[in-house]
């Protein structure tokens, strides 16, 4: 069979990468790719524009692998649906993304007005609270560790310290609530996150551990004489960007020596080698004092002098303990910063089917047909703070999957078309020989036939008749899909979508 010319242009672009034979491709059909977009993508011509522009380019460098005998506008019209598809999909996600941004921005400004009403109360309330609940606040919030921490110092595991959290700051949001501050969960957490923990003043540590210790090695000074200026203000400083703490998957924070490692190093020597000195002069001393038999004939000098090296001796300690601990405390890698991140999207993938798994009606048999990839693509940016239920992210999960289903969908109705004279069929499961591979009935269950004028009429799709979903699960969120023998269009969010036109 003879080549037609546009399978000849496309030969020469393979064969020589013709530009003039790339270029008259490109005239020939940029009316049919374009109206295709423009279609799919509901009149927004900025957005058909970009489809078509994308197209062509997978043209460009997918042309080698296309067969000699391939129908160019069939395989454009059935690129371009797919494109806008993806590309509707990826619009979408950006304005869920600005619209999470303008939440948290929102929440951040409200957190910090209504700090000022929590703030007073915040003590009392958490002192009403059970001592397990208490703990669990303050070493989650005041503290600032993670639920791994936590749940460390509490002696249980990691999803316990979790759920004792959320229990905890339940019962604190009922106890403000009787005080008259009214806040939810998200608002609380976002508050606590924020504005619980000041930062004290620079070197106040050090001359509080002097002072302290100063008082414990003199007798004749009492507990009176420590005294913290009452005039010094204590400011919060907001580093970074704002981000919103979580109840179900904890935020990790990474905080920086500033040290060197080899001044660490240096200064743990020193402060070996005077804690040798200090030891055996409080060995000395101990030695004396236990020798007296309960008389004290060592100088009172002395014995003041075996308080205050005692004193010594536990500051030194805590100090090397505290350079150990930092020498480990390394920057990262830029692979071991790299693995980090995948165990992160892979721990979120993970989650996000745990879920599905422990609520099966939330999930639809659809989801199988999700690759690895579109498993992370639903968890590529973090939408926990204003997600608390996870609703969106179930919603986005279920959508992706009935898309990836509703492009088989087509090929099999059209296949079946084909077959049977241009017929429209009279059930989903008529369908099920045509598919490319075998679809259990479970999932044909879930799509039905009806009229395209019963569709919402955001769902613009041509033909007499459609397939689509049966129902939502989360009507608010969820995504209608409409697959005719002109092509599948994908409804936009919101329950309008689902409404059936008499």
């Amino acid at each position: 069979m003879a080549m037609t010319h546009e399978q000849q242009l496309l030969a020469q672009y393979v064969r020589e990468r013709s530009e003039p034979a790339f270029r008259e491709l490109v005239t020939g059909h940029i009316d049919l790719v374009y109206s295709t977009a423009l279609r799919a993508v509901n009149g927004d011509s900025h957005l058909a524009q970009d489809v078509t522009q994308t197209v062509f380019i997978d043209l460009a460098r997918k042309a080698w692998k296309l067969p000699g005998n391939v129908v160019l506008a069939g395989w454009l019209h059935k690129h371009t649906r797919f494109t806008a598809l993806t590309a509707i999909r990826k619009e979408q996600r950006r304005r869920t993304r600005e619209h999470t941004a303008m939440e948290m921005t929102s929440l951040h400004k409200s957190s910090e007005n209504i700090w000022e009403q929590i703030a007073p109360h915040l003590d009392d309330c958490l002192n009403e609270l059970s001592t397990s609940d208490r703990d669990a606040i303050v070493l989650r919030f005041l503290k600032r560790q993670d639920f791994r921490a936590v749940a460390a110092a509490l002696g249980i595991s990691e999803d316990a310290a979790q759920k004792r959290v959320s229990r905890a700051l339940d019962k604190l949001r009922s106890f403000l609530k009787r005080r008259g501050i009214t806040v939810t969960v998200v608002v609380l957490i976002s508050a606590l996150a924020a504005d619980a923990v000041t930062a004290a003043p620079a070197g106040l540590a050090v001359g509080v551990a002097a002072a302290a210790l100063n008082a414990a090695a003199n007798s004749s000074v009492t507990l009176a004489t420590l005294k913290l200026m009452a005039s010094t203000q204590l400011k919060t400083g907001i580093a970074g960007a704002f981000i919103v703490a979580s109840v179900a998957t904890p935020w990790v924070v990474k905080h920086h020596a500033h040290a060197r490692v080899g001044g660490q190093e240096q200064e743990l020597r020193q402060n070996g080698n005077q804690l040798a000195r200090l030891r055996a002069d409080n060995l000395r001393l101990s030695n004396l004092l236990a020798n007296a038999d309960g008389t004290p004939t060592i100088p009172n000098e002395q014995h003041l002098e075996l308080l205050r090296l005692r004193g010594e001796i536990a500051r030194l300690n805590t100090r090397a303990q505290e350079l150990s601990a930092s020498k480990t405390n390394k920057s990262l890698s830029r692979e071991e910063a790299l693995d980090s991140l995948r165990k992160l999207y892979s721990d979120r993938v993970i989650h996000l089917k745990q879920i599905f798994a422990d609520n099966p009606s939330e999930a639809v048999p659809e989801l199988k047909y999700l690759t690895d990839a579109a498993w992370l693509d639903q968890v590529d940016y973090y939408r926990n703070g204003s997600d608390p239920d996870e609703r969106q992210a179930m919603s986005s999960a279920r959508s992706a999957a009935q898309v990836e289903f509703s492009m088989k969908l087509f090929e099999a109705l059209q296949a079946y078309s084909k077959k049977n004279n241009g017929q429209f069929p009279g059930a989903v499961s008529e369908l099920g020989p045509y598919f490319e591979s075998p679809v259990d009935n479970s999932v044909l269950e879930n799509w039905t036939i009806l009229p395209t004028r019963s569709l919402a009429s955001e769902i613009k799709v041509g033909g007499d008749w459609a397939i689509t979903q049966k129902a939502p699960v989360d009507a608010e969120f969820d995504q209608a899909v409409a697959v005719s023998l002109m092509g599948t269009h994908l409804g936009m969010h919101g329950t309008n979508q689902w409404v059936r036109n008499p």
